[in-house]
């Protein structure tokens, strides 16, 4: 991981985006905005999976009016995404959105830009400039050959410039493409040529589990560049799935602390007592229910298990029809198969209210013996030097020394 990248900072009401604040997730609602009770109830669900600022259209006047109840009723800050219509900008933040998105593909009349930046000025509101390939302005693509990062590039430059003309820098900026290598290094080239803050995403990607890969390849290439302050997953799908998306990314990478369960799990082989994926999957529905902020582990045998997940705050790996629950990688408690997904989600939340430190002194004293055992004799059983290894290493003697 390369360090952060350093940027100017703006506030989307109380979310400060870029500077030395966290990563934030963004989403976007596809209720319709006069829906006001239904695009709230999405908020509220896209907030609960942990995202930290929500987009919604505001398209047509009734958008603008049920923004104006949909504002001080949300639990997060509300951009109003704004295109062709620069008056339904004006009328957005008459509502009371925190920010705004403009995108300068389909807003071109530099005296409407303007209009919009000055009075976003008078009000203290953040303005993203949200460029995206497949609208780019006519000209602009026709002058570098196409939607490439130099042209996307091209379009936040020029709109930036309006900005200038009327003293308005309260910016971030995005320059968004379905196609992921241009995403990339549009971006790349974005991060050396100005010093906003930078929202990241990869769009229309698609359906999961394709446009979950895909902006994943897109946003944790440049987040683990050290570019990026803000991001969302632009996925054809609930919109909770992209917040999901999103939270699980930055705490694999490490740019936000863990707040809900990280279950880790061998692909199984071989060598698996048990079947790995059901156990894995009914564990994680019973987690995730809890929504307990662990890394749990679940191994399909008990020779490696706890050894390959000692990193892991709790697990439990399969052997000879028990499951070796163990703590930090130490076996606290052997219990019989059939109820290993039950022993982790107790020792789970026994983990959550009491500590790590007080599970591993409460571990059942002969637990770790029972295990040593129980590998000993899988070990006996499965062979332990099935690849000969003692001949073959005869052997290399013998040809090293020709």
């Amino acid at each position: 991981m390369q360090p952060r990248r350093v940027t100017r900072q703006v506030y989307v009401g109380s979310v400060a985006v870029g500077g030395d604040a966290p990563i934030s997730i963004q989403s976007m609602t596809t209720t319709k905005t006069a829906d006001v009770d239904g695009t709230l109830a999405q908020i509220y669900s896209l907030a609960g999976a942990g995202c930290d600022i929500v987009r919604c259209t505001c398209n047509e006047e009734e958008a603008a009016e049920g923004l104006a109840q949909i504002v001080p009723r949300s639990p997060v800050p509300i951009i109003a995404d704004i295109h062709f219509q620069y008056r339904l900008a004006l009328a957005a933040m008459e509502a009371g959105v925190q920010a705004l998105r403009l995108n300068p593909g389909n807003i071109r009349k530099p005296e409407h830009i303007k209009a919009v930046a000055r009075e976003a000025k008078d009000r203290g509101l953040p303005i993203r400039i949200g460029v995206n390939a497949g609208s780019l302005d006519p000209d602009i693509a026709a002058r570098h050959g196409g939607a490439t990062p130099e042209a996307l590039v091209a379009s936040a430059v020029r709109e930036l410039d309006y900005f200038r003309d009327v003293d308005f820098d309260d910016v971030k900026i995005s320059v968004k493409a379905s196609n992921v290598p241009v995403m990339i290094d549009a971006y790349r080239l974005l991060s050396e040529t100005v010093d906003y803050p930078l929202h990241l995403g990869v769009t229309e990607a698609g359906p999961p589990p394709a446009g979950v890969v895909k902006s994943t390849a897109g946003l944790g290439t440049l987040l683990a560049e050290g570019i990026g302050d803000t991001i969302r997953y632009s996925l054809t799908a609930d919109p909770v799935e992209e917040a999901q998306a999103g939270r699980t990314l930055l705490e694999a990478l490490g740019l936000r602390e863990r707040q809900g369960l990280d279950l880790i799990a061998c692909p199984s082989c071989g060598r698996a007592e048990i079947d790995v994926i059901g156990v894995a999957k009914a564990a994680q529905h019973a987690l995730e229910e809890r929504n307990l902020p662990l890394q749990v582990a679940v191994m399909g045998c008990v020779v490696n298990g706890p050894g390959e997940a000692r990193g892991a705050d709790l697990g439990i790996a399969a052997g000879r029809g028990k499951g070796h629950l163990f703590v930090r990688g130490t076996v606290v408690r052997v219990v019989p198969e059939a109820e290993m997904v039950d022993a982790l989600v107790e020792e789970a939340e026994r983990i959550v209210e009491e500590g790590i430190e007080a599970r591993l002194a409460a571990a059942d004293a002969n637990a770790e013996a029972i295990a040593a055992a129980d590998r000993e004799q899988l070990v006996e059983l499965r062979g332990t030097d099935a690849n000969h290894a003692a001949e073959r290493i005869e052997k290399i003697r013998e040809i090293t020394e020709r």
